[in-house]
C-alpha cells in the first residue's frame, strides 16, 4: 500500500537536522519518491559546519573525502581550495548542494524541536517545534549527529563574567574582534587547538586553560593545484570505491606492515613520516599494530615527546603539554598548524587545571586555587555531549513509555547505531554506536543508504513499520560491549565515552567493530522478507487493504 499524503500524515519522511547527514538523508528520501521536509534548528543549513565558525575552524579529514560522493557531476564542478577547507568554504558546498539539488524548498530553518512522541494507534510520529509547528510524519530521521550540544565546563559562576564568551560550538555569526584582547581559552581539544595559534598574533594575551594534554600533531595542509584536482576528478570511480568500502572511509594508504618488520633505526624514520603525513593518516597509514601493540604505541608517543621538547622553548611548558596517562589515538587527536609554536610567543600562557583548579569564573576573569586573572573574552573549547546528547534533549518518546531522557541516563542501547526497539520507524544516523572511528560522513552515508533503501522496500512490499527486534538489539549491543575493551579509546578521558561529560555513565559511544561488523549485522538484518522481524503491517494498513 502506497501512503497517502494528506490523510493522516503531513509528510511521509521527516528529517531532523540539516548538516552533511541530514541533507544526505533528504536527498536520498526526495529521490527515492517520497515526500519529505527537514527541521533545522538554525537558521541555515550546514549543521555542526553552521555553528563551529570559530577562527580556523576547520576539516582535519581531506575536503573530498568528507563530502558526497553521489554525484560525479558534483565532484568534479565544486574545486576545493584546500586540501583541509575552512568553515566559510565549507558552509558554502553544503548551501550549494541544497539549492543545486533543490533542496531548499524542502527545508524549514529556525525550527528546532522539542518533542518527538509515537503515536501507536495511528502509526505515526507528532513532532513539535519550539515554534509551536506541529509534524506529524510516518517515518523520522534525525540526523542530528554527535556533536550538536556543546558541553559547557562544569565551573561555578560562567554566568557572572560580565566580559565577552562564547562556546566554539555555537559561534556568533558576527566575527569576534580579537584584537588586542586578553583572552582565556579553556579546552586544549580540537577545537581549542585550532583557534589559539589563530589568534596568539592579534590579541594582547592569550592563556589556554588545559586539563589533560593531547597528542596534537600537524594537520599539514596544502592547497589543491589544477593538477590535483584533475586527478581527483579523473579517479572519481576508484575514489568513491576506496572510501565506501575502506575501514576507514580515507584514501589513505595503509602501511602494508607491522613494526617488527622494521628495526629500531628503520621505525624512527618512519615515524618521522608519519608525523610529515596529512590529518589521520597518522592513525591510517600507522603501523597495523599501532593501536594494539602497547609497546610500539609508548616508542611513538616518546617520538612526539621529543618532537614537543624541540618545538616548545620552555622545558617546563613542554613537559606539561606531553601526556602522561594515555597513549596515543586514546583521546581523539587533533590535527593543527602550530599548536605547539604558539606557546613560545611571549603573550601565550599555559594554565594546567591539574596543578591550579578553576575556582570560579567572576565578573572580570578566571580564579584558580593559585591566582586570578583578568581576560576579556573567555572562550569555551570544551566539546560536546557526544553520541546521546541531542536525542536525550527532543522529547523522544517511543512505544511502552520508552523515554530517551532517562531511559539512556544509564547508557544507550539500540541497533545498527541508527535505530532501536520500541521506537518504531525513527532513525538516527550517526548517533550513539553510529560511526565505527573512520571518516564521519562516509559511515553515516551508509547507515542512510540502508535506511532509504529500507524504506523503499517497505513500500514496495506493503510494509509500514520498521522496528528492530529485541534479539536483534541484544546481539548488536552484545558485539559493542565486547569489543569495546579492544578499543584504543580511553574510558577516563575519551569523548568517546563521554567523559569529558561530569556525571554522564562511561558507555563506548562508537561502534568498535566498526564498517566490517556494521555491515555484516545489517545483511543479516535484511536476509528475509520481513528483516527477520523487524518490518511489519501495523492494524491500520491491514484494516485500509480489506
Amino acid at each position: 500500500m502506497t501512503e497517502r499524503v494528506g490523510s493522516d500524515v503531513d509528510v511521509e519522511v521527516l528529517v531532523i537536522g540539516a548538516g552533511v547527514v541530514g541533507i544526505y538523508a533528504l536527498y536520498r528520501a526526495l529521490d527515492e519518491g517520497f515526500s519529505a521536509q527537514t527541521l533545522e534548528a538554525g537558521e541555515g543549513v550546514g549543521g555542526v559546519w553552521y555553528w563551529n565558525r570559530y577562527p580556523a575552524a576547520r576539516f582535519d579529514s581531506e575536503s573530498y573525502t568528507y563530502g558526497y560522493l553521489f554525484s560525479k557531476e558534483l565532484f568534479g564542478d565544486w574545486r576545493w581550495k584546500e586540501e583541509f577547507a575552512t568553515q566559510p568554504e565549507i558552509e558554502d558546498y553544503l548551501n550549494h548542494v541544497v539549492d543545486r539539488f533543490a533542496l531548499r524548498e524542502h527545508i524549514r530553518t529556525g525550527e528546532r524541536v522539542v518533542s518527538t512522541v509515537y503515536d501507536e494507534t495511528a502509526n505515526l510520529w507528532v513532532v513539535t517545534t519550539e515554534k509551536g509547528s506541529v509534524v506529524r510524519a510516518r517515518w523520522v530521521i534525525s540526523a542530528t549527529g554527535g556533536l550538536s550540544v556543546p558541553h559547557y565546563p562544569e565551573i561555578d559562576g560562567l554566568d557572572d563574567f560580565r566580559g565577552i564568551s562564547h562556546h566554539t560550538g555555537a559561534w556568533p555569526h558576527t566575527p569576534l574582534d580579537f584584537a588586542g584582547k586578553r583572552v582565556a581559552i579553556i579546552g586544549n581539544g580540537p577545537s581549542g587547538a585550532q583557534l589559539l595559534p589563530a589568534i596568539v598574533d592579534t590579541v594582547a594575551s592569550v592563556d589556554l586553560y588545559q586539563r589533560t594534554p593531547t597528542w596534537t600533531t600537524p594537520l599539514n595542509n596544502a592547497p589543491i593545484t589544477g593538477e590535483r584536482h584533475k586527478w581527483l576528478n579523473d579517479n572519481y570511480e576508484q575514489i568513491v570505491k576506496t572510501l565506501t568500502t575502506s575501514p576507514s572511509g580515507f584514501l589513505h594508504e595503509p602501511a602494508g606492515k607491522f613494526s617488527t618488520a622494521d628495526s629500531a633505526e628503520e621505525r624512527q624514520a618512519f615515524y618521522e613520516k608519519i608525523w610529515l603525513s596529512p590529518g589521520f593518516a597518522k592513525l591510517t597509514s600507522n603501523y597495523y599494530d599501532m593501536t594494539t601493540n602497547r609497546e610500539v604505541n609508548l616508542e611513538f608517543c616518546e617520538f612526539l615527546a621529543d618532537k614537543i621538547r624541540s618545538i616548545v622553548e620552555d622545558p617546563r611548558t613542554a613537559e606539561l603539554l606531553i601526556p602522561k596517562d594515555h597513549l596515543f589515538g586514546a583521546k581523539r587527536p587533533p590535527f593543527v598548524k602550530d599548536y605547539y609554536e604558539s606557546f613560545n610567543k611571549p603573550n601565550a600562557g599555559l594554565v594546567s587545571l591539574r596543578e591550579t583548579p578553576i575556582v570560579r569564573v567572576d565578573a572580570t576573569g578566571i580564579e584558580t586555587t593559585e591566582t586570578h586573572r583578568d581576560y576579556d573574552i573567555i572562550v569555551y573549547a570544551t566539546g560536546f555531549d557526544f553520541g546521546t546528547g541531542a536525542l536525550t534533549r527532543m522529547g523522544v518518546r517511543g512505544r511502552q513509555g520508552l523515554d530517551l531522557s532517562t531511559d539512556w541516563e544509564d547508557g544507550p542501547s539500540d541497533f545498527g547505531g541508527f535505530s532501536a526497539h520500541l521506537l518504531p520507524n525513527f532513525f538516527f544516523p550517526g548517533g550513539p554506536h553510529g560511526a565505527g572511528g573512520g571518516n564521519y560522513p562516509r559511515y553515516s552515508q551508509d547507515q542512510i543508504d540502508w535506511v532509504i533503501d529500507t524504506l523503499r522496500y517497505a513500500r514496495e512490499h506493503g510494509y509500514d513499520t520498521f522496528e528492530p527486534t529485541a534479539a536483534q538489539q541484544d546481539q548488536w549491543m552484545t558485539m559493542i560491549e565486547t569489543l569495546a575493551p579492544q578499543s584504543i579509546f580511553s574510558a577516563e578521558h575519551s569523548h568517546y565515552y563521554g567523559a569529558n561529560v561530569q556525571g554522564k555513565v562511561r558507555k563506548f559511544l562508537l561502534n568498535p567493530g566498526g564498517r566490517g561488523k556494521l555491515h555484516e549485522i545489517l545483511d543479516e538484518a535484511s536476509s528475509t522478507e520481513d528483516y527477520n522481524g523487524a518490518l511489519s503491517r501495523s492494524r491500520r494498513t491491514t484494516d485500509a487493504d480489506e
